[in-house]
This record gives C-alpha cells, structure tokens and sequence, in this order.
C-alpha cells in the first residue's frame, strides 16, 4: 500500500476547516440576529409594561377620585334629607301663617273697598268707581267730577268726595296711598300746562294737597304720580271713550311688610 501525497493530505485538511469555518459563521450570525430579535422584544415588550403601569396609576388615581366624589354626594344628600325631615312641620306651620295673613289683607282690603263706597255712596257711578284689582283698592274719580277741562283746580264738588274718602283713610292704618293721574290722547299746550304730562302730575299734586293739608292724611303714606295719555282705559276713538280715559285713580296698597317678613324677602 503506497502512502498518500503529502500535498492531497493537505488539500484534504483545508477543505475540511473551510467547512467547519462556514458552519461556524453562519451558526454565529443566526445566533447574533435571535439575540437582537430577543433584544427588541424584550425592549417593546418593557415599554408596554411600563405603559400599563401608567395606565394603572391613573386608573388609579380617577378611582379614588369618583370614590371622594360619590362620598360628598351622598354627605349632601343625607343632610338634605335630615334637613328636610326636620323642617316639613316648621314649613307646614310657615304655609299656615302665610296663609292666614294672605287671607287677613284680603279681608281688610274688602272692609275698606266696603267703607269707601259706604261713604261715597251720593255719587254717580258715572263720576266715581271704587273697585278692588290685583290686591288693592282702587277709587277712580272722572275728571267732570273733580275739574273743568284743562284746569288742575279742584271743583267744589270734587273737594267734597275727597273729604269723605279722606274720613275713611284717616281711620285705616298700614295703608299707602298712590295719586295718578291720567288723560285722553288730545294735545295740549297752554301757557299753565306744557302737555298731558304736566296736566295729569299737577292734578294729581292738587289732590295730595287737599288730602293732606286740607282733610289731614299723613304726607309720608300718600305718592303723587301723573301718567299723561299714556296708560288708558279705553280706546281714544269719541268723545266718550276720551271721557273715560281722563280720570285720577286713587290706589290703596295694604303694608305687606308682615308678607315678606314670613317670605324671608
């Protein structure tokens, strides 16, 4: 048996390494390229946990939160309720008193619609109305019964009503007094009087003075008031629907101060 060439056996030995190096390096580099998968993984994979640990902590924090939240809810509604249960006798007791003076203003403001139209009762119901209209009296007077067309002065006949209304206001306390007086729609300029304003104010004023200084009703319960054309009764078509709307009310208001003492106003 010859003995194989020293130069095979070398050719033979490279090739082998050759091979076992290629095995090597790609065994390497698979592994590298796992390892760097790994590594990215790894990395998402820590910041999506850390992601939900934020999450949580403001779960948390929105929890405890709504928890405060539903806890002072329920405190004001557990004092509402114990309110409430403590005073539906007392706001049972407020309605009945409120009530009883609502009723009590009611009955006094009847007795003196009664007394006025008691003491004006000479009168013709086409000079003077005494009616009752959102709580107060009210004593219209027209104006043929208390002054001559264009004048402030009032007639003697006029005087005369108003000293018995006067009797009847002197004896009933707690009531305010409000003079207004109003006109038709017809211009009027005189050297006295500038318009329907001017009129209607300085009649008004004449009968403040008659109450006052001459039938002896306390100034600090009586307002005068003029109102021109400008809040009528009825249409300014003729002659008698004018006639209508040239009128002095007379307003009685009860004191309501008992009223909105109870309504806490």
């Amino acid at each position: 048996m010859k003995t194989k060439s020293p130069l095979i056996l070398i050719l033979l030995l490279s090739v082998c390494l050759s091979m076992v190096s290629c095995v090597s390096k790609k065994k390497y580099r698979s592994s590298r390229d796992m390892i760097s998968k790994l590594q990215s993984d790894s990395m998402n994979t820590h910041g999506q946990l850390k992601d939900c640990y934020v999450q949580v902590q403001k779960l948390e924090g929105d929890k405890a939160a709504l928890q405060d939240a539903n806890s002072s809810v329920q405190d004001e509604l557990m004092s509402v309720s114990s309110q409430s249960k403590m005073t539906i006798a007392d706001q049972a007791k407020r309605l009945k008193s409120l009530q009883g003076l609502i009723q009590a203003q009611r009955d006094v403001m009847l007795n003196l619609k009664k007394s006025i139209a008691d003491a004006l009762v000479g009168f013709k119901a086409d000079e003077l109305a005494v009616y009752i209209k959102d709580g107060k009296v009210y004593v219209s007077l027209e104006e043929k019964l208390l002054f001559k067309s264009g004048s402030a002065v009032v007639d003697p006949k006029g005087k005369e009503a108003l000293q018995k209304l006067a009797t009847v206001l002197n004896n009933t306390k707690d009531i305010a007094v409000l003079i207004e007086g109003h006109t038709d729609n017809k211009p009027i300029k005189t050297a006295k009087f500038e318009d329907n304003w001017t009129l209607s104010s300085e009649r008004s004023l004449s009968i403040v003075r008659l109450l006052t200084k001459d039938y002896g009703f306390d100034s600090k319960r009586i307002t005068a008031s003029g109102r021109g054309e400008f809040h009528p009764v009825a249409s300014n078509d003729t002659d008698e629907t004018r006639a209508a709307n040239r009128r002095t009310e007379i307003i009685l208001t009860p004191n309501l101060m008992e009223l909105y003492k109870l309504l806490d106003l």
